[in-house]
């Protein structure tokens, strides 16, 4: 939702579900957790200047986006509510994954590259090897914002 025009998009989810009570879900994850060595180096990556400042909804893990929805039943308000996913994944997908961030495509796309031959070998000793064969559980955390459409 952190690039949508609210406004728009708010006005088009109220359109489609008219129908009394209708249920909006959206959701946004932050960045992924792996272990205290990674997760500080992830740290440094991300504080960059190539973020869109929409980024900022996620980074607050949509608790300040406008969300003009009723609470669902059963709840005392629209979130948001927090829970996580998680994948195993090797080194090459971890920065496969850093790689897809817009912020990682937008440097790349003015001639920075974000994954320098420093920050890789910051990254392969925080990474380190285990009895996984170098694959390391990475976790998600997610934050879902739900509410109802009004009658």
């Amino acid at each position: 939702m952190h690039w949508f025009d609210l406004p728009v998009f708010y006005k088009q989810v109220k359109w489609v579900l008219k129908k009394p009570h209708g249920i909006i879900a959206a959701w946004c994850y932050t960045t992924p957790e792996v272990n205290d060595s990674m997760d500080k180096v992830l740290e440094r990556f991300y504080k960059n200047p190539y973020w869109d400042s929409e980024r900022q909804m996620v980074d607050d893990k949509y608790k300040t986006i406008d969300f003009p929805f009723e609470a669902v039943d059963g709840e005392d308000s629209t979130g948001p509510f927090e829970f996580e996913t998680d994948r195993w994944m090797g080194l090459e997908d971890y920065f496969t994954y850093l790689r897809s961030w817009s912020a990682y495509q937008k440097a790349k796309e003015k001639g920075v590259e974000l994954l320098s031959e420093h920050v890789v070998e910051e990254f392969k000793r925080a990474w380190g090897e285990d009895e996984n064969g170098g694959q390391k559980l990475v976790k998600f955390p997610i934050y879902l914002r739900i509410g109802k459409v009004g009658a």
